[in-house]
């Protein structure tokens, strides 16, 4: 983003005033510009007179909640962030808010002193959503009778963002580029070919684009996670599909947000399980597990190919779906040698 913190306004959308004021006081001393609201009907009168860049939201207020002003929220003002914030851990509602348009979510009793970094993850994920958006919309208007022109060249500046994010990280630089290979290579083993294998090749390329809101701290940390880490970093299966959707297709999407998906339906929170599952997301689940087993972590070294392929097998029906697994190893990814 081009704009300085002083120049971005946020509304704290709260009934509870301790909440809203310290929240206030403490954005505010990292130089953003904050207004307070108690209720729904006061936030969207204070975003009709002056729009906020960012909406803290609360879920839980009397009178309309913020559950169910979210969707109002972004459809009036579709460029501004939302970060909903609640008292009690409830995955379903806070995965819909994602799926709403939120670009975050914050956990009471509030850390303050992580707030300034989610509400500049949020606006920076906000602002790139946006610039996609337009360019999408730009092309659209210049050249209308060349779609599918215009879906390859998004999608390959999706492409450069995902690059260049894995640069930026030494544990993680090229490993999309190596899934992408994976699953091609298990893709055609299958009989998966033409458009069905490009979107193969399309979901597993950004399987990960949802990372960008994900704290590089937080990825990159070297011992376990916390239960809450985990959550934040899984974020990104439900926040990728959001970037892409304006020229990704179904089958792209699914890949995004089902390639953590256990093949038994064991996984806390997955909807679908076995067959269920897209066969694009099954096969990217092997690749994506085989590349970060064979690769440098921060908490670990990388595991040899043989071992992890024996890990692989180990979990075939329980964690992967042993067709794919099956047509893993006939595809002998194990003796590929893919930077």
């Amino acid at each position: 983003m081009t704009t300085t913190t002083k120049d971005i306004s946020v509304l704290i959308v709260d009934d509870v005033n301790f909440i809203r004021n310290s929240l206030n006081k403490k954005l505010t001393s990292n130089g953003f510009h904050c207004r307070e609201a108690a209720t729904g009907e006061d936030a969207l009168k204070s975003m009709d007179a002056h729009p906020a860049d960012l909406v803290i939201l609360d879920i839980h207020m009397p009178g309309t909640l913020g559950s169910d002003l979210l969707p109002e929220i972004k459809a009036r003002y579709p460029d501004t962030a939302v970060i909903m914030a609640t008292s009690v851990e409830e995955p379903d509602i806070i995965i819909s808010c994602m799926k709403n348009g939120a670009s975050d979510y914050i956990s009471k009793p509030i850390k303050l002193n992580e707030v300034p970094d989610i509400v500049r993850n949020a606006l920076l994920k906000q602002s790139l959503q946006t610039e996609i958006k337009h360019h999408v919309e730009s092309l659209e208007n210049r050249v209308s009778d060349q779609s599918k022109e215009i879906r390859k060249l998004t999608l390959g500046s999706f492409e450069a963002v995902v690059n260049a994010l894995e640069v930026k990280d030494e544990y993680t630089a090229g490993h999309s580029r190596r899934v992408s290979r994976y699953a091609e290579a298990i893709g055609k083993q299958l009989g998966i070919e033409g458009h069905d294998l490009e979107n193969l090749i399309w979901g597993a390329i950004l399987h990960d684009v949802g990372k960008i809101a994900v704290d590089p701290l937080v990825q990159n940390k070297p011992t376990k996670l916390t239960e809450e880490e985990y959550n934040h970093v899984m974020n990104h299966i439900t926040i990728g599909p959001q970037i892409v959707q304006p020229v990704a297709n179904k089958e792209m999407l699914e890949i995004i947000a089902h390639h953590h998906d256990f093949f038994d339906g064991s996984k806390a929170g997955q909807t679908r399980k076995g067959t269920q599952i897209p066969l694009g997301a099954r096969v990217v689940a092997v690749a994506d597990t085989f590349d970060a087993m064979t690769s440098n972590r921060s908490y670990r070294a990388a595991l040899s190919k043989d071992i992890a392929q024996a890990e692989i097998l180990r979990c075939s029906g329980t964690q992967f779906d042993p067709i794919v697994v099956a047509a893993f190893c006939r595809a002998r990814i194990s003796e590929m040698q893919v930077r």
